[in-house]
């Protein structure tokens, strides 16, 4: 009796969370280090108001920076965000990839309204680590533009830390006091994301192949794919982060008007600096966003935490 060698059992591709969680964390944390002075600059001229201009340009908000504040000045903030970007971009990415995974139909495709549907769920995700950890970073950030406003004035500025910011909040405010400004960032997350991770894995998918057959992109194709789709998105909700980052300010400059809402902060933009001020820092926010998921893109790519915890 001739002995018949039986087919392989049919292996299903798992869905596995922790590495994904591990890559994003990875990818954050270096994307941060690489852009954050752009991202202070970015902070610094939202936050300028009209009859307020201490800086003209980004280059010339780096320049100033540097000149008045040094290397480090140009990194205030910097340690709490670095702190918090690992759980929020390790929740975002990751949540993306879960959400897109389980939301496939039964032929194993995923329609853009699903793709959009798994993108804003991924924003919506992290918002409980971004609220408390850009309220913090854009006091620390926006320090020096207000040291150099009461400076101009006359007047002395005191030096605080995230710590005495966070400590003040919970002691005056309570818990809610690190939220200011949630309804703000969850319209600029979610808005961005619903448009970041469905065209990214368009471009993605237009690409040259890793392999013939594989359903990955070349290393350098991913990367640009997440530039390119970073930077649209960036630019697309940059209305949203000038609201927010305003809403977030708790120091204002002499003169500078505070907003009771997005709804308010938006018409009183409009109103008394024109539809310009809504993409102020515009340009830096895409050159902070293009390398900061072109490099998550890199990292999901190698695999990094596949290859420490043995996946690969």
């Amino acid at each position: 009796m001739t002995n018949k060698k039986l087919p392989p059992p049919t292996q299903h591709k798992q869905f596995e969370l922790l590495p994904k969680i591990i890559n994003g964390g990875i990818a954050g944390i270096i994307g941060v280090s690489c852009v954050f002075p752009l991202d202070l600059v970015k902070t610094r001229l939202q936050n300028q108001q009209k009859g307020q201009r201490i800086y003209t340009s980004m280059f010339d908000a780096l320049k100033k920076t540097y000149k008045s504040e040094g290397f480090f000045g140009m990194y205030k903030g910097a340690s709490v965000n670095i702190l918090l970007i690992t759980p929020e971009k390790a929740l975002k990415l990751a949540s993306n990839d879960f959400f897109r995974h389980h939301l496939e139909t039964k032929d194993k495709q995923l329609p853009i309204t699903r793709q959009m549907l798994a993108g804003g769920l991924a924003g919506f995700c992290p918002i409980i680590v971004t609220t408390p950890m850009e309220l913090l970073k854009i006091q620390m950030q926006d320090a020096g533009r207000v040291a150099a406003a009461a400076h101009a004035g006359g007047g002395t500025s005191l030096k605080v830390s995230a710590t005495q910011i966070a400590l003040n909040l919970l002691k005056t405010k309570g818990v809610f006091g690190l939220y200011r400004g949630t309804a703000a960032t969850m319209l600029r997350d979610v808005t961005f994301s619903i448009i970041y991770f469905p065209l990214f894995a368009t471009l993605n998918s237009l690409g040259p192949r890793a392999s013939d057959g594989s359903d990955k992109a070349v290393f350098w194709w991913s990367f640009l794919s997440g530039c390119l789709a970073g930077s649209t998105a960036a630019l697309s909700v940059t209305p949203c982060d000038v609201v927010k980052t305003r809403l977030q300010l708790l120091t204002h400059v002499q003169g500078e008007r505070s907003y009771n809402g997005i709804v308010n902060a938006f018409m009183s933009i409009l109103k008394h600096e024109g539809p310009k001020a809504l993409f102020k820092g515009g340009a830096c926010r895409m050159i902070v966003i293009a390398p900061l998921f072109g490099i998550a893109q890199m990292i999901y790519y190698l695999g990094v935490a596949e290859h420490l915890l043995g996946y690969i």
